[in-house]
């Protein structure tokens, strides 16, 4: 595995186990998880942390251990599934502090780790010449031609 694969394995697994821990966390005790309080959630359309945390545990979670496993096995598509869920992270950070109404350092941090995950998994996507990075290269072929 080169060093491109590694560092994107690590990313979504320590993503993916990180996820899976809070929203386990959020699910057990939706009232109080891991010492939050409830008034985090004052400006979100939430009472609890019941749904934010089967959010985070199924989707963050499992889909960056789900990326991982795919990372390490290599089916064909594995550039898709890792930017599928780079990207969900970086929404899921967005949305977070949107109905948080605040941006903390580990928003910043899990961004940017979301950020690179996405930039990591395009490389991928350009190195298969697949979709939609394909369109990009022929473009790219047909403008060079031309000059």
């Amino acid at each position: 595995m080169n060093k491109l694969y590694r560092i994107l394995f690590a990313l979504h697994a320590f993503v993916g186990i990180g996820a899976i821990a809070g929203g386990l966390g959020a699910i057990l005790n939706p009232q109080n998880p891991m010492g939050a309080p409830l008034e985090l959630l004052e400006h979100s359309p939430f009472d609890n942390f019941l749904i934010p945390g089967i959010l985070l545990f199924g989707v963050i979670g499992i889909g960056n251990v789900i990326a991982a496993a795919a990372i390490l096995f290599k089916p064909k598509l594995h550039g898709y599934v890792s930017s599928v869920f780079s990207w969900a992270l970086v929404i899921w950070i967005i949305v977070q502090c949107i109905m948080l109404n605040a941006v903390g350092v580990l928003h910043v941090i899990f961004f940017l780790i979301g950020a690179m995950e996405a930039a990591l998994s395009m490389t991928i996507l350009f190195k298969q010449g697949l979709f939609p990075t394909n369109i990009i290269i022929n473009l790219y072929k047909k403008i060079s031609k031309e000059m």
